[in-house]
């Protein structure tokens, strides 16, 4: 009988012999794996929450910041529509 390398018993003995080897260093090498990455992705949910807390309070103070600007436009246009007022230097005449 002629041996090929497909029929050759040694060839798939060696190739089982690799397959059985791989696994194992593969379940060797992630081992200690699954506490790695689920301690980052704890710390990763950690930071986006921080990042979410800080993004809200920012927005606040924007919001707030932009009501006192209207405000101040607003007093501005009411004092630009009367500049007559008094304390300005000039009594009103009665």
């Amino acid at each position: 009988m002629t041996y090929n390398l497909m029929n050759d018993p040694n060839v798939w003995v060696i190739a089982g012999l690799v397959f059985v080897l791989g696994v194992l260093i593969g379940m060797f090498l992630t081992a200690g794996g699954r506490r790695k990455w689920k301690s980052r992705y704890k710390d990763e949910v950690a930071n986006r929450e921080s990042w979410e807390r800080e993004h809200a309070k920012l927005k606040a103070e924007q919001t707030e910041r932009e009501k006192e600007w209207r405000e101040r436009d607003s007093l501005r246009a009411a004092a630009i529509k009367d500049p007559t007022e008094p304390g300005d230097g000039e009594v009103r005449s009665l």
